[in-house]
């Protein structure tokens, strides 16, 4: 008994070409369905999602983070002095904080989930964060926000990081400066502009 072989047909290019149009379309709503999908879930449910995707961290108080751009150097540590660049949104893509650089000393009052993220920061480094309410605008002792029972997302970049020993011999110098400008007399009253009298 023998065996006919059927030569088979090469596919034709524009096949192909149309096959890869297809998949990059199919991979495309894909993203777009989980995406918007995500807009439906409450707050608990969106984090719950959130921590699964790729290289998406969370700490144990529920500080959710993605390093963006890793840094150099030791991480920010308490009584640090930091220079950031930041920007906060919200799930919906709303605009609460536009981008702005903001200078900070590590610890200091702020708000919880803030202070924890940038701890994990070194110079040079870009994260991102996403707040749960508890350790964002509703945390315990926060005054009352309209962002309170939202999730607070945050790109924060770390230009500079100033250690705490360095900070504080900074600051003496400085005011070591202004002792020595003032001359200790006959500047104006603190907290009053110059050729302003006090009534």
């Amino acid at each position: 008994m023998s065996v006919t072989a059927v030569p088979l047909q090469p596919v034709k290019r524009s096949y192909k070409t149309w096959l890869w149009a297809g998949l990059v379309l199919a991979v495309a709503i894909a993203v777009a369905l989980a995406w918007t999908g995500t807009q439906y879930l409450t707050e608990e449910q969106f984090l719950n999602w959130n921590k699964h995707q790729s290289g998406v961290q969370t700490t144990a108080s529920g500080l959710q983070y993605k390093v963006l751009t890793p840094g150099s150097g030791p991480n920010a540590a308490d009584n640090d002095g930091a220079m950031l660049t930041i920007r906060g949104n919200l799930r919906d893509g709303k605009e609460f904080q536009p981008e702005t650089p903001m200078r900070m000393q590590v610890g200091q009052p702020m708000i919880p989930g803030f202070t924890e993220g940038v701890k994990l920061m070194n110079k040079g480094s870009k994260y991102r964060f996403w707040l749960p309410p508890s350790i964002g605008y509703g945390a315990p002792g926060a005054p009352p926000s309209p962002l309170s029972k939202k999730v607070l997302i945050f790109d924060v970049e770390m230009t500079e990081l100033v250690p705490a020993q360095m900070l504080q011999q900074m600051m003496m110098q400085q005011q070591m400066m202004q002792q020595q400008q003032g001359g200790g007399a006959g500047g104006p009253p603190q907290g009053e502009p110059e050729g302003v009298e006090a009534h």
